[in-house]
């Protein structure tokens, strides 16, 4: 089933392809994505646009123009097109074509054979919300288990709810908590030295966190350090939920991040929030904007 919203309500698959840019455009500004994605994006997308044609119509951009396209870009364009140009370029198309098939302006949806060059990022793995059901089951039963342990639930959830990497997560210590506003709990992230700065931030916790945290630390008698343990520990603990859960491809800290991007982009969080909240530089976020586009897409 398609679903058509407001900014592709008026394209239909005899439209040009300049009007479903046009239309894309509006969509992606709708979505809350930042100006600098949005600049990126459609700059990727007019070069597309002299390619093919402006005035051709969306139905007629086959499978086979955007492998060509693709060609010309690394071979014949005369303008360098490293591996990673190359993969963000093919997300581009990914990304809008797979939004006219999901609108239902096209049929089919020309850019989904595309492949990804082997040296281009890797798509992250992002739990889906059954998978995900299956996790908090398995670390909620934990937390009524004899003896209880709360630890998988408060490491699973604090990861869901913040996108923290495993080093950050590692450093935290309970003076990092501010819990004084019982309505909205949050962490400070810290990084030592001067050169991390940037990267510190606040990020809000759910409502209900600090309740698990105090069971957590009555159980293991946390005074200072979070996690008063190695990162391999904590690794061990996700592996035993994943098994739990009967997740094929395990459980990770970096699997729990993209969850956590995915979840937000997807409840309506703007790209310029999650940058901040994820301590993402922004001349490291187009990369990484073009695949939480084309997670959030699959969603």
């Amino acid at each position: 089933m398609t679903a058509k919203n407001d900014h592709a309500a008026g394209l239909t698959a005899d439209s040009s392809l300049r009007a479903a840019v046009a239309a894309f455009e509006g969509h992606m500004r709708g979505q809350g994505w930042s100006d600098h994605s949005i600049k990126s994006f459609l700059s990727d997308l007019g070069i597309l646009t002299s390619y093919v044609g402006a005035d051709i119509p969306v139905r007629a951009v086959s499978t086979g123009d955007l492998k060509r396209f693709s060609e010309w870009l690394v071979e014949d364009r005369g303008v360098p097109c490293g591996p990673k140009s190359l993969a963000r370029r093919v997300t581009t198309l990914k990304v809008l074509f797979g939004w006219l098939a999901q609108t239902g302006v096209l049929e089919h949806d020309p850019a989904a054979p595309l492949i990804h060059r082997a040296l281009s990022p890797k798509i992250p793995r992002v739990l889906a919300d059954l998978e995900l059901r299956r996790v908090l089951g398995v670390t909620q039963a934990a937390r009524r288990a004899e003896p209880p342990d709360a630890r998988p639930h408060l490491l699973v959830t604090l990861l869901l709810h913040t996108g923290l990497k495993k080093g950050e997560c590692m450093r935290i210590v309970l003076n990092h908590l501010d819990l004084t506003d019982v309505a909205q709990p949050f962490l400070w992230v810290r990084y030592p030295g001067r050169k991390g700065r940037l990267k510190e931030r606040q990020v809000l916790l759910p409502a209900w966190w600090p309740a698990l945290l105090e069971e957590y630390r009555a159980q293991y008698s946390v005074t200072d350090v979070l996690f008063p343990c190695t990162a391999r520990n904590l690794e061990y603990v996700l592996a035993g939920v994943a098994e739990g859960a009967r997740l094929a491809d395990g459980l990770s800290f970096e699997m729990l991040r993209w969850t956590c991007v995915v979840r937000d982009r997807r409840a309506g969080m703007d790209e310029e929030e999650l940058r901040r909240k994820l301590g993402v530089a922004e001349s490291t976020w187009r990369g990484m904007a073009s695949r939480v586009a084309l997670l959030v897409s699959q969603a």
